[in-house]
């Protein structure tokens, strides 16, 4: 029974809470159990608060108990914190050691909305140095693993978030996007995650100004990840380019796909694909055409040498000098991808981000055309289920299907969708590898049709459920 309290819904829990049938004290003290006894093997975990967040529930319970109380949108729900995202007074570390003891002064606007929300946070979820890798693990933090085989990664960036979603150790996390950081570790740990349209989700300067970035929800079920997606939602006082009027994802989301036209890509025009991926991504369009869709296999016109090369182009420009500062001070400090993220940075000048934005226009052309036809499109969210855990990847690289892949970007297939940046797009598990490791299907919307998107990953998830039953789960 407490293993299955790990695993409820929020949207269940806040039902129960309402009822009282469930107190958030009963659920954050077997959330927390639950993180004690994974935590030796996953390590999602850099910062807890536990009793903190014990008392804190206590206060929710009250809040419960009372005829009239307000009730906030996601009142006792236990949620992690990105080790990234700052909240005035705590301690925010960005995956560092050049930041192991920062204090933060500023609350960024996906915390504020979160805790506003009535969330009570027990944990800072992990995340490598200075997020900027695929993989998450630091010399401070040391390796986050999967929960489905500790051989390999959760992801990254937001991979601490992943891995305890998947593990049962949290109920909701919020995930920050630059490169595919919310959706790599959906991927890689078999839980959902959604890469917002940018400017729907409020962020803080100056990342909030790059259209690569986006701040976003991270869950085990799409009701979940709706629900906490409408409160960090909307436009914010401190983000010139939050879009207003706030867009509300409705609670009912149920329907048929009958009528609907989507395509699907296998490879996006060209990346390596491992073949249970591939195997994966086909079955689960198999299972959208049972839901009465309409599926097309397709191409897009993309090049994938163009996409590296604009990829590197716009990180070598505003991401990779943001961490070279760092660099030039303390370079002995840092771990390997690190280093050499900020280093591929400084090769980098004007005229090739220039470049990068003249392909994008042509890149989307080719998607907007598409998307005049179809209302979605498939395509596997990673090439690979995962990578082994705890590796760089810098000297050694990685190799799909025999090939060697030169940098993350070769392989990194949700970073295409980063420069679609206006397309809304959600990965949801498609299956497992022979490893046992999950793998990964997105569902990449039209512009601002975000609702679409949570329409058809609703229906998917209903007709292919996963982490509802202890079969269905990590065996840890």
């Amino acid at each position: 029974m407490q293993n299955d309290l790990c695993y409820l819904s929020a949207v269940e829990a806040l039902a129960a809470f309402k009822a009282r049938k469930l107190s958030p004290v009963e659920l954050m003290h077997a959330v927390i159990d639950r993180a004690e006894a994974v935590e030796p093997k996953i390590n999602a975990f850099p910062i807890t608060r536990y009793e903190q967040a014990l008392a804190e529930a206590k206060t929710a319970e009250a809040k419960y108990m009372k005829t009239d109380g307000r009730i906030r949108a996601l009142e006792g729900v236990p949620t992690v914190i990105k080790d990234e995202t700052t909240i005035k007074g705590w301690r925010t570390t960005f995956g560092s050691l050049v930041f192991k003891d920062n204090i933060d002064s500023y609350t960024a606007p996906p915390a504020e909305r979160i805790i506003k929300a009535g969330a009570l946070i027990h944990a800072r979820s992990a995340a490598p140095e200075f997020s900027c890798a695929p993989y998450t693990h630091s010399r401070l933090w040391r390796v986050t693993r999967t929960p489905w085989n500790l051989d390999y990664s959760c992801g990254g960036s937001s991979g601490g978030a992943g891995a305890s979603l998947a593990a049962g150790s949290t109920t909701l996390a919020n995930g920050s996007d630059i490169g595919g950081s919310i959706r790599i570790p959906a991927s890689m740990s078999g839980v959902v995650g959604y890469k917002p349209p940018y400017g729907r989700n409020p962020d803080s300067s100056p990342f909030n100004l790059d259209h690569y970035n986006h701040a976003g929800p991270m869950a085990r079920t799409v009701a979940d990840s709706a629900l906490l997606q409408n409160v960090m939602s909307g436009p914010h006082p401190q983000d010139i380019v939050s879009l207003r009027p706030k867009l509300r994802i409705p609670s009912e989301l149920s329907g048929d796909l009958k009528s609907w036209r989507i395509a699907f890509s296998p490879a996006l025009d060209g990346f390596d694909v491992d073949p249970d991926v591939a195997k994966n991504t086909r079955a689960a369009v198999e299972a959208f055409r049972d839901l009465g869709a309409t599926v097309d296999e397709v191409e897009i016109g993309w090049n994938k040498d163009e996409i590296v090369r604009a990829a590197w182009a716009h990180f070598g420009t505003i991401f990779g000098p943001w961490i070279g500062k760092v660099m030039a001070q303390h370079r002995d400090l840092m771990t390997p991808y690190a280093v050499d993220f900020a280093e591929r940075a400084q090769g980098m000048h004007v005229e090739d981000f220039l470049e990068s934005l003249e392909i994008e226009g042509r890149m989307y052309a080719g998607l907007g055309k598409l998307h005049q036809r179809y209302r979605l499109l498939l395509c596997p969210t990673l090439p690979v289920p995962s990578v082994k855990a705890g590796k760089d990847y810098v000297d050694e690289k990685l190799k799909i299907n025999g090939k060697p892949q030169d940098s993350i970007c070769h392989w990194l297939m949700t970073v295409c969708f980063n420069m679609m940046s206006r397309c809304p797009v959600m990965s949801v598990p498609s299956g497992l590898a022979s490893t046992g490791v999950p793998t990964g299907l997105s569902i990449v919307g039209r512009t601002y049709d975000d609702v679409s998107v949570f329409r058809a990953a609703a229906a998917f998830e209903k007709a292919r459920a996963w982490l509802d039953t202890p079969a269905r789960r990590p065996k840890l």
